[in-house]
């Protein structure tokens, strides 16, 4: 299942305010920017994959799509006006198992304070 409309980016230049401005968590595989975005009332996600990281566009459409689906579980429990943009920085991501990428997603919000347990 996709990310809804309004939790998604559109355009280039709201990500390159949270690139320029954002605060950064970072793990052996992915890096976290988020920022405040007080002109918002949910939060926006974007997953940025390089061609540097994995060459073919099917691997990086893969690896979107398992992050996008991790941070989907846990959007309901993000707290609203961030943010968040996941630069992965490893193709290992691609053939992680579903519980360690969900233990790692988890883990990097929970750094930044973008987690809160209702």
């Amino acid at each position: 299942m996709m990310l809804a409309y309004k939790n998604r980016f559109h355009g280039y230049n709201s990500l390159r305010y949270v690139y320029k401005h954002g605060h950064v968590v970072r793990s052996k595989y992915v890096t976290l920017k988020y920022s405040h975005n007080p002109r918002r009332t949910t939060p926006r996600v974007s997953v940025v994959v390089s061609k540097k990281v994995l060459k073919s566009a099917v691997g990086r459409n893969r690896i979107r799509r398992r992050m996008y689906e991790q941070i989907r579980l846990l959007l309901p429990f993000c707290p609203p006006q961030r943010d968040i943009v996941c630069i992965v920085v490893a193709a290992e991501v691609k053939t992680m198992t579903t519980e360690q990428l969900n233990t790692m997603v988890l883990t990097l919000f929970k750094e930044a304070h973008l987690y809160t347990e209702a």
